[in-house]
């Protein structure tokens, strides 16, 4: 590669980085207003569920497309399409006035997250060969700062009152006008060639574990991000700025599981990180569930959050290295099957709590975290790939 083409790959990260913080902070901005969407179309928990189904099954079912496209044009060209149509889409929640308008946002709002969460994660992996050191959950570190500042804007913009319709408005468009400026500093680096004509495929034999981790994770981060601050309003029945609060303490101590994931995976190794983070999955949703007071629950909050911060990571990471795929490919079909639990369980929790209450939905979504300790338990330390260039 000439060195006089490639710009300098500190620029590059910064620039990756910017984006990841943009998906971030957009993403947790409208997970914050959810209940405020709850009490403003009067919804249950059954139909809030109904209602959440339409995000997933949007990104489920643009994934082979986005698979296809990474495999023919640049992950740069992919991206704008996508943080352009995210953001657009993101201005319009607040605005709905009825219950078929915001299925309707959200399918749209989920096709468009997908686009742009794949190519930003195919162009971090793209980055990496730049670089000795994994940087991987680095750059979800950053996507998680970004959602801890849209969670804290949320909790003012409740504590004072703000409409959900201004509220979303004004990041929408703050978003698009920090695209306009860093976009053209984003790595344009062409669609890897394999030996392989697919255009999209499930996880081979090899990535099989790694991508039911990566499911049994999506579904209690994406349950977290649904229902936390409405578990704390109906089981704890705290104040309403403490509720969101509580959504804020889970972003931080993701945040903070992020940025030392690398060094952990350099000290530990990735086996033993996983079933960390699955053991602290498991105990903190049964410790919210059997203690729900307010110091308990944030504690259990911060527990899940930092359960939860490595391990879609560095199964993307994985993933990005395999020989038979190309990153796109690969980034694609652990999705498919992560995404599943993206897609599945939050919304069920609606319906389970409707019927049983939102302690026992919890206690279900528990479960989740104590198959990611199976399943690691199962992996052979010598058969982990190695964090290096692709």
């Amino acid at each position: 590669m000439d060195n006089a083409t490639v710009p300098s790959p500190s620029r590059l990260r910064f620039a990756c980085g910017v984006f990841f913080f943009i998906s971030g902070f957009g993403y947790s901005s409208w997970a914050s207003r959810i209940p405020s969407i709850q009490q403003h179309l009067h919804l249950n928990e059954a139909q809030l569920g109904a209602v959440l189904f339409a995000l997933p099954i949007g990104l489920m079912l643009t994934i082979p497309i986005t698979a296809k496209m990474l495999r023919h044009f640049s992950s740069k060209r992919i991206m704008l399409v996508g943080v352009i149509a995210f953001n657009l889409l993101l201005c319009l929640p607040g605005f709905t006035t009825y219950v078929w308008q915001l299925v309707i946002l959200l399918f749209f709002f989920g096709s468009a997250r997908n686009i742009y969460n794949l190519s930003t994660n195919a162009q971090a992996v793209s980055i990496q060969v730049f670089y000795d050191k994994p940087i991987m959950v680095t750059f979800h570190g950053i996507w998680s700062i970004a959602g801890f500042a849209g969670a804290a804007v949320g909790y003012l913009m409740v504590s004072f009152n703000v409409a959900t319709s201004w509220h979303l408005l004004m990041v929408g468009i703050a978003m698009l006008i920090i695209t306009a400026i860093f976009y053209p500093y984003i790595y344009d680096e062409k669609p890897a060639v394999t030996s392989s004509t697919a255009g999209f495929r499930l996880p081979d034999k090899y990535l099989i574990k790694f991508a039911l981790i990566c499911f049994a994770s999506m579904a209690c981060e994406n349950t977290m991000y649904d229902w936390s601050a409405i578990y704390f309003q109906k089981v704890v029945h705290p104040s309403k700025s403490a509720a969101t609060a509580a959504f804020v303490v889970y972003m931080v101590a993701m945040t903070l599981g992020r940025f030392t994931g690398d060094k952990l995976v350099a000290s530990a190794g990735i086996k033993k990180v996983l079933m960390l983070s699955g053991i602290l999955i498991t105990s903190g949703l049964l410790f919210c569930i059997i203690l729900p007071y307010v110091i308990t629950t944030y504690i259990a909050y911060a527990m899940v959050g930092v359960g939860v911060s490595c391990i879609v990571p560095l199964v993307f990471s994985m993933a990005g290295k395999s020989q038979s795929m190309n990153t796109g490919q690969a980034l694609a079909a652990v999705s498919t099957v992560g995404y599943l639990g993206f897609l599945v369980i939050p919304p069920t929790v609606g319906f389970i709590a409707q019927a049983i209450g939102l302690r026992w939905a919890f206690g279900i979504v528990a479960c989740f975290g104590a198959l990611i300790i199976i399943l690691v338990f199962q992996l052979k330390e010598n058969k982990q790939p190695e964090v290096i260039p692709s």
